[in-house]
């Protein structure tokens, strides 16, 4: 009885079943002796003398009652009915969950709705080649021949309208070409693979090799940009797949490609006869996990054991998984499950008696094989009492931890420097309540002197590595990270010491501004961000790393968003949990490019609003497989990507800004004309927070509405300052007014302390605007003042411009004023440094 323990925890677990596939109504034309055997046509007439199908035969017999015979079974069930016999079988497999790959075509088959009457969880894998193959049944649009492009085009798109519908992929390649899928295959073979194809005629069936493997690298990409697992058929099956090449060592190749590190791939069915083979691979890449179904039970008894043995050689426990590769009957998914218990008992009862594992990791082992890996890699949202798991066991669902999924472990820290980066210092949950809440974290001076380039303090900021300040966590912007749920994050100021505020703390500079605004005009600027960036995914061409737009698609193009609306989905979702606002978002005009306005809010709280919107897109984006990048010219050849600012100005709760009756000028009050003039006045100042980089300037060029004219326009996209009438607000009135030089490298707290800054010169010079433009400021060359058109000349106008140094702070204004000559000094030196941004902004 020593291993009774062991044994009553493999009986009593309700086991996830990651791999099967759809039942069929008993009229249906798939015979139920096929559903006992991989053999077809005459070989299935001596499918009843192996030993597998005769001990499988009798349990059926033995379960039901019956003599043990294909007839008596047979009649039993036609007696009993599908939905009797499906409730019964189930219920005795203890299946918690199952995967259906619904891409095996079975006379009548049931859809996924159907089987979660048996289960509490069904999920669905999609078969990849199956979806291409029905693409290429249809008809273009246009009744034309295919194209490859168009197929492409159509395939990922399909793939991924349906990637949160979903819990996996699957490929047979094995079946058509062989596991030695070549991730480089050229355009022109796939190109030809894809007419040979066509050529055959209809119903599609794809074998052609190079057409088989573009599909394939196409299919990992989504699965890598939606973090899908890929189970990949290996080792046995029916007559149609060549067993030399289900070979999984012929996939070396592809696991090598650095491109693909980042993916899940499952092998499934053991890999049988290559179980070692399997093994090998598991234990050495990580994205390897192993599948043990359909060796399991379609094998003898003594061949499940070995196969599974095998298997645990070599790779890693928490890589092997359970599954019953079940189809067409739910007697599959009672014997594979029965079996299964059988078989992993023998096997993990054997460990222990050679001493490879304790009891107690035997059973830990048995939990991990039937259900908290496959928990895990799937992503399936299930309570731990239906799997029989205690909470204590409840996976994390990141790959490769053993935290609790609500236990906080780590804290972040955040702060955007003078440059704009975002950086942060992370502690333990634990120093974070005991120390750092009430002392903060120390941090260098020359952290507010960092460049875009160089992680080490510029000249002639008057900041250097000598001294250090508090970082103190402002436990107002507590949040939980949504994408890393054991970790949280928190925006600090920057203290001399706790209750000191540091001169040169952005967070504390919009303060001070925001104040003088409050305490001489009793007026606060509301402030609501547009986020512009392009979402690149990595090549590798000729060795060499290179990151390229995601696609072509134009601006607000719908088939543009298709393809990566899951990942605004995640997005949304997650500023929605950070109590951040989102309006509207659309593919804007850059290839690749997109979107996202937030909604306005207390200038304050914009500034903190926008860093966390940053964090949430390149953290989302980064966990596809992408990069988002918001530099302001991340291609000289394309669209800019700018953080285009609405203002507005409100009193006791009111909108000031806009004006209380129609006869007031331009639609706005007569603060709200005061404000913005200061702000047109001393634009070209401005600039050096708002666009802080030699880059920024490749962006604000002439018609390319990014404004680069020194004037205002109503409703006029091409003047940097443009007032708005939104849906809502009567004729002729205005809201508020947009700065479109704005960017995603600008410091948001610093970039709104300069507007305030400059607006409340502006109140109080009693200010008052020139006449609108209307028409494109580049069409009236000489009449309007060109903004500058470098780095260098918004610098020098910063240097002149006293009212900002006093306002926000004559020491800070120096600082900056040295990180930006050092922006200067570096890109005027490295012309092709500004590529590098994308890993910085």
């Amino acid at each position: 009885m020593v291993f009774a323990e062991l044994r009553e925890a493999i009986e009593k677990m309700k086991v996830v079943d990651s791999h099967a596939h759809s039942i069929v109504p008993l009229d249906s034309s798939f015979a139920f002796i096929n559903s006992l055997s991989e053999a077809t046509g005459d070989a299935l007439s001596l499918a009843p003398y192996s030993l597998s199908f005769k001990r499988n035969l009798r349990e059926i017999a033995e379960f039901y009652g019956t003599e043990s015979s294909l007839d008596a079974v047979e009649q039993y069930r036609r007696l009993s009915g599908l939905q009797s016999i499906s409730s019964k079988c189930f219920k005795a497999a203890g299946i918690s969950t199952i995967l259906i790959d619904d891409g095996l075509k079975l006379d009548k088959k049931h859809d996924i709705q159907w089987h979660k009457n048996f289960v509490p969880f069904v999920g669905r894998i999609l078969r990849i080649e199956s979806l291409a193959e029905e693409i290429l049944n249809g008809e273009m649009p246009d009744g034309s021949t295919w194209t490859l492009d168009a197929f492409t085009e159509t395939f990922l798109k399909s793939l991924s309208s349906v990637a949160n519908e979903i819990v996996g992929l699957k490929s047979i390649a094995a079946y058509r070409s062989g596991l030695e899928i070549n991730p480089h295959v050229t355009r022109e073979d796939a190109e030809i693979g894809l007419s040979e194809v066509l050529q055959r005629g209809k119903p599609v069936r794809i074998t052609n090799k190079s057409l088989i493997d573009h599909i394939f690298i196409h299919g990992l990409e989504v699965a890598l940009q939606f973090d899908l697992p890929l189970q990949i058929h290996t080792g046995f099956g029916d007559k149609d797949l060549d067993l030399r090449l289900a070979n999984p060592l012929h996939l070396r190749t592809l696991l090598e490609d650095k491109r693909f590190s980042g993916c899940r791939i499952v092998l499934l069915h053991a890999s049988y006869p290559f179980s070692k083979e399997a093994s090998y691979l598991a234990s050495i890449y990580p994205q390897v996990y192993l599948d043990f179904g359909l060796a399991i039970p379609k094998l003898s008894f003594h061949g499940m054991i070995s196969s599974v043995k095998e298997l645990l050689e070599l790779a890693p426990i928490k890589k092997v998984m359970f599954s019953t590769d079940a189809v067409a009957t739910p007697e599959t998914y009672y014997l594979g499950a029965k079996r299964a218990r059988e078989v992993v008992f023998s096997v993990l009862r054997d460990s222990c008696i050679d001493h490879d594992l304790l009891i107690t990791e035997a059973i830990e082992a048995s939990k991990d094989i039937f259900a908290r890996t496959a928990i895990q890699l799937y992503k399936i949202n299930i309570g731990e009492e239906l799997v029989g798991l205690k909470a204590s066991d409840s996976p994390s669902y990141v790959i490769g931890t053993n935290v609790p999924e609500h236990s906080v472990s780590l804290v972040r820290i955040l702060w955007a420097d003078a440059s704009g980066q975002h950086r942060c210092r992370v502690v333990p949950k634990k120093r974070f309540n005991d120390v750092v809440r009430k002392n903060g974290v120390g941090l260098t001076f020359a952290c507010m002197a960092m460049s875009s380039a160089v992680d080490g303090p510029a000249d002639e900021t008057n900041l250097t590595g000598t001294g250090e300040i508090r970082l103190m966590p402002d436990l107002s912007t507590w949040r939980e990270i949504p994408w890393k749920k054991q970790e949280e994050m928190v925006l600090a100021d920057m203290h001399l010491k706790p209750g000191d505020a540091w001169e040169y703390c952005p967070r504390e500079a919009l303060r001070r501004v925001s104040k003088v605004l409050k305490d001489e005009f009793n007026l606060v600027m509301n402030a609501g961000f547009e986020n512009e960036f392009y979402l690149l995914k990595k090549l590798e061409r000729e060795g060499k790393e290179e990151w390229v737009p995601i696609d072509s698609k134009p601006y607000c193009s719908s088939s543009g968003f298709d393809a990566i609306s899951t990942l605004f989905q995640e997005i949304v979702a997650a500023l929605n949990s950070l109590n951040v606002a989102v309006e509207q978002m659309h593919a804007e005009a850059g290839n690749g490019q997109y979107e996202m306005a937030l909604g306005y809010t207390a200038c304050t709280y914009a500034a903190d609003n926008l860093i966390f919107t940053r964090e949430v897109v390149r953290a989302i984006a980064n966990k596809h497989g992408l990069l988002a990048t918001f530099v302001p010219k991340y291609a000289l050849d394309d669209i800019g990507s700018g953080s285009h600012v609405h203002l507005s100005l409100w009193q006791n709760g009111q909108n000031v800004f806009q004006a209380s009756d129609a006869s007031s000028q331009h639609g706005m009050s007569k603060v709200g004309e005061e404000f913005m003039a200061g702000v047109l006045d001393h634009l070209p100042s401005i600039l050096a927070f708002t666009a802080p980089l030699p880059n920024s300037y490749d962006r604000i060029q002439p018609n390319t509405w990014s404004g680069a004219y020194q004037c205002w326009g109503k409703e006029n996209r091409e003047a940097p300052l443009r007032t708005a009438c939104p849906p809502g607000i009567p004729n002729g009135f205005v809201s508020n007014f947009e700065i479109k030089s704005f960017d995603g490298c600008a410091n948001p707290h610093l970039g709104l302390a300069a507007i305030i800054a400059a607006g409340i010169d502006g109140l109080r010079r009693h200010l008052h605007l020139p006449q609108p433009i209307d028409a494109n400021p580049a069409t009236l060359e000489g009449k309007l003042s060109r903004l500058p058109k470098s780095l260098s000349e918004s610098l020098e106008a910063l240097q002149k411009d006293n009212v900002l140094k006093e306002l926000i702070g004559e020491k800070l204004v120096v600082a900056i004023t040295g990180v930006r000559k050092a922006e200067i000094e570096y890109y005027s030196k490295n012309k092709e440094a500004y590529k590098q941004l994308i890993h910085r902004y």
